[in-house]
């Protein structure tokens, strides 16, 4: 921040909280907690729904991007709040029960709208003791000690590893009632055996972004309902595809969208297209719209595979590699090949004390749910798949280890640390 505050003129107030790295105060900043003591409560005035909200995403690729919402769309689309304020006032008081956990890092959208969400319902947010990493131990004691009823997760990164801990100790989870996911895919098997292992657990699957809100909803199966405002655009945006239509096209939101990315007017054309004379929010999941109207999620585009003139979603393989039982975690990637273009390699980490299956019975189990074209050329196992704090995959960091490995190893399957050269 130091260096760069010399570029940001016009900076009002800098406030500074103690972190205890010992950093001392940047020049002109106010210490946190002295502002904070010094602070009298305001009842606030002026607000409107043209007010902005800037919510940061740097999606699965790329620099991050602020997406700019009117609050008034923000809390319709991604909270579903559109009473007047005394009705919400009037329904949080009724509701005052509510106890959410959002383990995800507050930077992360799912996290702190799970948060607001809970406040403008009447709720109460619970933070586990020790919010810098996910400690399945610290999340599930805190569930227990503050009678948790509702806890976000962000998909298979985060339930895997609290599923290991409740099979290792006991925690007291009574109380927890709903379990909402964002973010990443929570796979059908690991819901099945959340619903198995904790009793009367109503899970809530959520399917959006920062650029669209929430625009489907799945239980404990893997059927996506979609949103009233949620539609499906053809492979060229041009239109809107019906129910049953037999076409891979664009999971998009229509009626109350972002106003753009901020600062950045190519990219905002990219991803706010009109269509029929609508402004749509498309942030690059690809889908089909299936007969019954539900929404069949293959994955996010920026990280598909070409391979022999085939695309591959990455998340498809990675929940084919998951479910085998010796694999702890998977990222899928693409490296070049001469014969292929592209082809695919696996990333993996064993589950703790278990010793990594060849490459053979690998191959094996993925063609039990995957078509050969889909199954990886590769496999390099780590100690540890990089993840972003809130989850996400790093897929830029497995494209390097996969031609890496290439190059040290040809085609076969390599061991190395995350932090070291291949071995």
């Amino acid at each position: 921040l130091a260096e760069v505050l010399p570029d940001v003129p016009g900076v009002a107030l800098l406030l500074q909280v103690d972190d205890g790295s010992g950093a001392p105060l940047l020049p002109g900043a106010v210490p946190y907690e002295e502002a904070l003591a010094a602070a009298a409560p305001v009842p606030p005035a002026g607000l409107s729904p043209h007010d902005r909200y800037i919510v940061y995403t740097g999606g699965t690729t790329g620099m991050p991007k602020g997406t700019l919402w009117r609050q008034g769309d923000f809390l319709a689309a991604a909270l579903g709040v559109t009473a007047p304020l005394d009705e919400i006032v009037e329904t949080a008081r009724a509701r005052a029960g509510l106890r959410t956990l959002p383990s995800a890092p507050f930077m992360h959208g799912a996290a702190h709208w799970n948060a607001i969400s809970a406040w403008t319902s009447g709720g109460t947010v619970v933070v586990q003791d020790d919010p810098t990493r996910l400690d399945p131990a610290d999340v599930l004691a805190t569930c227990a000690r503050e009678r948790v009823s509702a806890l976000q997760i962000v998909g298979d990164p985060f339930a895997r590893p609290l599923l290991d801990e409740l099979d290792a100790h006991d925690h007291d989870l009574s109380q927890l009632r709903f379990l909402l996911s964002g973010g990443a895919v929570l796979s059908a098997p690991v819901k099945e055996r959340l619903v198995a292992r904790i009793p009367g657990l109503r899970i809530v699957d959520v399917l959006g972004s920062s650029e669209t809100g929430r625009q489907a909803v799945a239980g404990t199966d893997a059927a996506f309902r979609p949103e009233r405002s949620t539609v499906v655009l053809s492979a060229d945006r041009t239109r809107r595809l019906a129910p049953g239509e037999d076409e891979i096209g664009w999971l998009a939101q229509s009626g109350r969208v972002p106003l753009g990315y901020l600062g950045d007017e190519a990219k905002t054309r990219a991803t706010f297209p009109t269509v029929d004379g609508v402004r749509h929010a498309v942030a690059g999941d690809r889908v089909r719209r299936l007969v019954d109207g539900t929404i069949e999620l293959l994955g996010r585009d920026s990280v598909t595979i070409n391979t022999g003139g085939e695309k591959v979603f990455a998340e498809e393989v990675e929940q084919v590699l998951t479910a085998h039982p010796a694999v702890a975690d998977a990222v899928v990637a693409g490296r070049p090949s001469e014969r292929w273009g592209s082809e695919i390699v696996a990333v993996l980490s064993a589950r703790p004390g278990v010793t990594p299956p060849g490459d053979d019975e690998l191959r094996t189990h993925c063609r039990t749910a995957l078509a050969g074209y889909k199954v990886p050329k590769a496999f390099c196992w780590v100690d540890r798949v990089e993840r972003s704090p809130a989850g996400k995959p790093d897929y830029a960091w497995a494209r390097d280890l996969a031609e890496r490995m290439a190059r040290h190893g040809g085609g076969q399957a390599a061991r190395q640390s995350p932090n070291s050269s291949v071995v």
